[in-house]
């Protein structure tokens, strides 16, 4: 099978550095810069699960060629219209394009331009980052890759592509017939981390320190379920057990990347999950007032950082 994997940082870097030490080949798309490092340094992970550290095949978006059996796209999802257009020489009739990017705008998108046959639904459970050194530092235990069609139901294809890539050890890849129920079931639980911890600057724990604190997280955690219910997904009641649990923890240190990305002065999925559950709740004619304010608050927040005025 012939895998392309788009870039390679923290999540593309470790997944596909997992296949590559599982004997597969993986090709990254790359950028000439992290292709010369590559050729230094090879294709480093750190992880409790294992360390690994490989020479690994690159290639430039101008020698892409179609030909590759899956594509996997692991960009920001404000990078989605750079990422279409860098894999676009590559995508052929024997293309399987998975994305694991935040949200479920997305998916729309990417079958617009390639054809709905042509894409995947898929969510990556994982936390890693990529060090200044071009080293990929797997952070847990957290190291599952998720994937289906979009229409529901098991395939030749997703069945191929799960007994090729489950080989890979420091990873667990899963095809699964209601990829697009568990997409709903993490932009529920994605949802609400980033509009508590965005909208309170603050953890998971010290907003539940805080009076009202755990009642307003379960009340955010509600809504969200109720949106995921109106669009046709609704979510298991053990589901809400477990992230009532998640949001009632006081002693957690637990933000969304949104928070970490905002207080970095970096670009934000802003458009792409507050401003996403705020859509489907207008839509649905659902109470939506928390999801306005938060959705406000991170683009004020957009506005005054492309005018250069955050704190140095």
């Amino acid at each position: 099978m012939r895998i392309l994997i788009l870039g390679a940082g923290a999540l593309g870097g470790y997944f596909g550095g997992r296949f590559h030490q599982a004997g597969l080949d993986p090709c990254f798309l790359v950028r000439a810069g992290r292709a010369a490092q590559l050729a230094r340094d090879g294709l480093s992970i750190t992880s409790p699960l294992g360390n690994y550290q490989a020479t690994v095949t690159t290639i430039a978006p101008d020698a892409l060629q179609p030909g590759w059996d899956l594509i996997l796209l692991t960009c920001k999802a404000y990078d989605l219209p750079a990422a279409m257009d860098a894999i676009r020489p590559a995508v052929d009739s024997r293309s399987a394009i998975l994305p694991v990017l935040n949200g479920i705008r997305h998916i729309k998108t990417l079958q617009d331009s390639f054809g709905p046959d042509r894409v995947l639904g898929g969510l990556a459970k994982i936390q890693a980052s990529l060090a200044p050194d071009g080293t990929i530092r797997h952070l847990n235990d957290w190291r599952w890759l998720t994937f289906g069609e979009i229409a529901g139901g098991m395939s030749e294809r997703v069945e191929r592509i799960a007994s090729v890539i489950s080989a890979a050890s420091g990873m667990v890849a899963t095809a699964v017939p209601d990829i697009m129920a568990q997409m709903w079931e993490k932009i529920v639980h994605l949802g609400t981390s980033a509009l508590c911890t965005v909208l309170m600057r603050a953890n998971v724990g010290e907003i539940a320190r805080s009076p009202g604190g755990i009642a307003f997280m379960h009340g955010v955690l509600e809504a969200n379920a109720a949106i995921a219910a109106a669009e046709g997904f609704p979510v298991s009641e053990a589901f809400m057990k477990q992230y009532r649990g998640v949001f009632g923890d006081d002693a957690s240190g637990y933000t969304a990347s949104m928070l970490r990305d905002l207080e970095a002065g970096g670009r934000i999925e802003a458009d792409h999950i507050l401003g996403f559950l705020l859509e489907a709740a207008q839509r649905h004619g659902l109470p939506s007032s928390l999801h306005e304010a938060a959705f406000l608050h991170a683009k004020a927040f957009e506005q005054r950082r492309d005018a250069k005025r955050l704190p140095k």
